[in-house]
């Protein structure tokens, strides 16, 4: 790319960051998303306050996303009346923070985050995830 390229170029945007959770979340081994049932993948510039609270955090860049929602270890795979979506929520501004400050790329990054998400709440260790993200990147 050059330097053209990049005088061009604006951060990307929410609806960016959506595309790009989606080619990443379609880019996982159909047996990790079959874990997640119909899942809803949802971006914001930041947590709201009251993840940031449930999770003792001061600043809301320490939180890149959050898993909402019922994991296989809390309860049964068939919604109860009432029940949302599991949810993985994606937080843009956060997320481009730690990729200035890394040498990875914004769509591994997204595609981590999203692993990791839906991993931890699902009982897979972090070995399992890393096999996942192996298994994506190769």
């Amino acid at each position: 790319m050059s330097l053209s390229d990049w005088l061009q170029r604006t951060a990307p945007s929410l609806e960016d960051f959506e595309a790009l959770a989606r080619q990443a979340y379609d880019g996982l081994p159909a047996e990790f998303r079959g874990l997640t049932g119909d899942i809803l993948i949802r971006i914001a510039d930041f947590p709201d306050d009251e993840a940031l609270d449930a999770l003792d955090l001061e600043s809301p860049f320490d939180l890149l996303g959050l898993f909402q929602g019922v994991g296989l270890a809390q309860g049964s795979s068939t919604p109860f009346t009432g029940q949302l979506p599991n949810q993985v929520w994606l937080y843009r501004r956060p997320i481009l923070d730690y990729w200035a400050e890394h040498e990875e790329t914004l769509g591994h990054i997204v595609a981590h985050v999203l692993i990791h998400e839906i991993g931890h709440h699902f009982g897979l260790s972090d070995d399992d995830m890393a096999a996942i993200e192996d298994s994506v990147a190769g």
